[in-house]
């Protein structure tokens, strides 16, 4: 199975412009653009045969090819990440197996994520698209719920069937819990969606060619696109192996992230 990871990214987030170059400071006090280290984390999947930066904006194009990446440059037109890597794979001319969206928020992505979907897809040949679950404890849990008492809009939360296929992911936090405090290690009922998604390339054209659904836009979320037009969604349970996981959503994010870097020791 060939495999081509495709980070997207653009300048003109809502509620954090420019966010992609924003330097963040590792465990040797080395300071890395927000881009940079999501590149990291794609370079260290196995098993990809390619990974290429997609955005639309000059600036996050010179900072990526400053380090190395390849840059694919596509339209400002692009309502979202799984928009983008489709242009992205119709500008490359195709040739994948699997195309995998490691957004550019999400630099603390382990690569036993990313493989666990190609996996999935790998081993469910009629499966579409597939998208990993962490299960929150108490500590994570604990960090969305204060979000949303602050009025952050902070992780995406999921709720899935017994075979894994998505009911639906939502901003706020589902499914709703009697008990909001938790022993910071212990596991929660709730799920933490990850980021990001390995698609097959007819249901990434497939996608770009929908218009968004009022849940997608009412959420502000990519994947409910598919399941606004009944394509099921795979949801695939992954370990966190005792690692923080955390996007950079809002300015805010940034010392969690940090904080988080420096205890793992990564530079």
């Amino acid at each position: 199975m060939s495999v081509l990871i495709v980070i997207p990214a653009r300048f003109a987030s809502v509620r954090f412009p420019g966010k992609a170059l924003v330097p963040l400071r590792g465990a040797t006090g080395q300071k890395k653009s927000l881009i940079q280290r999501s590149w990291d984390a794609a370079q260290a999947v196995s098993d990809v045969d390619r990974v290429v930066v997609a955005t639309d904006d000059s600036r996050i194009r010179a900072e990526a090819e400053g380090f190395g990446a390849e840059v694919v440059m596509t339209s400002s037109a692009c309502r979202n990440g799984t928009e983008r890597c489709a242009e992205a794979l119709d500008a490359l001319g195709g040739g994948y197996d699997i195309v995998v969206n490691l957004q550019g928020d999400a630099p603390l992505t382990p690569p036993w994520f990313v493989e666990a979907l190609i996996d999935a897809l790998t081993a469910h040949p009629i499966a579409e698209m597939a998208t990993p679950v962490l299960r929150c404890d108490g500590r994570a849990l604990s960090g969305f719920l204060d979000d949303r008492r602050a009025g952050r809009v902070g992780g995406t939360t999921a709720a899935f069937g017994a075979e894994g296929k998505a009911l639906y992911f939502s901003k706020e936090v589902i499914p709703y819990t009697v008990d909001d405090k938790w022993d910071d290690q212990a596991a929660t009922p709730v799920f933490h969606h990850v980021g990001v998604y390995a698609y097959r390339p007819a249901a990434l054209a497939a996608y770009a060619r929908w218009t968004p659904g009022p849940l997608e836009q009412l959420e502000g979320l990519e994947q409910l696109r598919f399941l606004e037009r009944d394509h099921p969604v795979q949801c695939v349970e992954v370990d966190a192996r005792g690692r923080q996981f955390w996007e950079v959503n809002n300015p805010e994010d940034v010392e969690r992230i940090e904080s988080i870097l420096n205890d793992l020791g990564m530079a």
